[in-house]
């Protein structure tokens, strides 16, 4: 009697499976070593006994500035810090907690040490384990003395009852194991360690940076399972859902660090516009919410720290690029663009204009590193939405760009921005309909 033959399994249903059941093995050690935090059961943590100075309150309100707290944890038009701000991620929606210290909605039941493991863990009162939209990565950087200022500091909030709203985040990236597999594989928590080879100085730019500041949450580059690189890896990239390329720090080319005079950079860091540069989009919400309010000091250590890390790594060669060629079409295009909408305020040569007391009112582009970056991203939204630079103490009434949303098409921008960058000895990249389209659709316009 004839026995049917084994038919061998084809190789890449091999390998399918193979990565199946290494995975799965993953998962189960993953929740081994985690299995009693995700079932640990909610609990009233005690008060903490300790009554907080006046000095501890003030130093944790500051540092809840340098963290920029309220920016996240406050609804547009809503009560500072009371959460149930949605927070748009690739995999969903995340809603922010409410940090004042309402006993039932809020923080009134914890202890500092629950708070503490929030910042330094990623882990609730009750051991559950957070969404990594909370950078606890750069929270965990925090000193236990900086923690429990800031939460004394919220402690003497008004209490505002307000219930975090569940996170709409798709199956399974919101469940407790599949956030223990991601931490398992992205985070370790980083207690400060101080460079005693640097100054004080240095090592305070590099604790607020690294830190509070977490400065890599926007200028390191994602991947697929949105993890960032560690604190100090600033090597730029662009930010999912809100669309904005953050520059490189650690390239001149990108962002100027290694090369502008350090009084230059505490400048924009203060007021959000220097001599050379402006903020716009997210970082420009940084310096309206947070870096305005910083002491001189801590921007002065920020910069330093910044501005060494830029002139430390080993740039590339400069290299001539291709020049670029575009069709007669599109550079007579984008010239009558520039001539209607742009000359005016940005000059014939694109010199920019600056007022009486030599302030930047119109940026010149020029030479201009935005125009020049590889990822054209920032230029697309500027002409799309405009631009518009924070308003601080140090500049109360800045210029701003009109958005072009309603009256351009993707062609135009396509043809002015194309423009830009291949003028005045530019040698940058053509920048295409398709391009502006995608940010364009991304924003839902």
């Amino acid at each position: 009697m004839n026995q049917p033959s084994m038919q061998p399994m084809h190789p890449m249903r091999l390998v399918a499976w193979v990565t199946l059941i290494s995975l799965l093995a993953l998962t189960v050690a993953v929740l081994w070593d985690n299995w009693g935090d995700l079932l640990a059961p909610a609990k009233a943590a005690p008060v903490a006994a300790t009554t907080a100075t006046d000095t501890q309150i003030e130093q944790g309100r500051y540092l809840a500035l340098a963290g920029n707290c309220m920016a996240c944890h406050t609804t547009r038009g809503g009560i500072p810090l009371a959460g149930g701000r949605r927070i748009d991620t690739p995999f969903g929606g995340v809603y922010s907690s409410n940090l004042t210290p309402d006993p039932n909605t809020g923080l009134g039941k914890w202890s500092s040490q629950d708070f503490w493991q929030a910042m330094h863990r990623g882990r609730s009162a009750n051991g559950r384990l957070l969404t990594p939209a909370f950078p606890y990565n750069h929270t965990s950087v925090v000193t236990r003395q900086d923690s429990d200022a800031i939460f004394a500091w919220l402690n003497t909030l008004p209490p505002v009852v307000q219930a975090q709203p569940a996170h709409t985040l798709a199956w399974p990236y919101g469940t407790q194991p599949a956030l223990a597999v991601w931490r398992s594989l992205f985070f370790e928590p980083s207690p400060f360690q101080a460079d005693h080879a640097q100054s004080a100085e240095w090592n305070r730019g590099a604790y607020l940076v690294q830190g509070l500041g977490h400065c890599a949450a926007c200028h390191s580059p994602r991947n697929a399972l949105g993890a960032t690189g560690p604190v100090h890896d600033l090597s730029g990239g662009l930010m999912p859902v809100v669309n904005w390329y953050a520059p490189n720090l650690a390239h001149d080319a990108e962002s100027g660090m290694a090369s502008t005079p350090l009084p230059d950079i505490v400048r924009l860091l203060r007021t959000g516009a220097s001599n050379t540069a402006q903020t716009n989009g997210p970082m420009g919400e940084v310096v309206q919410h947070s870096l305005q309010h910083l002491k001189e000091a801590d921007l002065q250590a920020m910069a330093l720290y910044l501005q060494s890390m830029a002139q430390r790594t080993r740039q590339p060669a400069p290299q001539t690029n291709p020049v670029t060629r575009i069709s007669p079409q599109v550079a007579t295009q984008g010239a009558k663009v520039y001539e209607r909408q742009c000359l005016q305020c940005h000059g014939e040569q694109g010199q920019g204009v600056k007022t009486g007391s030599g302030e930047v009112a119109y940026p010149a582009l020029a030479g201009n590193r935005a125009v020049l970056l590889k990822d054209p991203t920032n230029l697309v939204q500027l002409v799309l939405y405009g631009g518009y630079g924070p308003a601080t103490q140090g500049h109360p009434r800045p210029f701003g760009m009109p958005p072009g949303v309603l009256e351009l098409h993707d062609q135009d921008i396509a043809a002015v921005l194309t423009h830009l960058r291949t003028q005045w000895g530019h040698q940058a990249g053509e920048v295409t309909p398709l391009q502006v389209n995608r940010i364009r659709a991304a924003q839902g316009n």
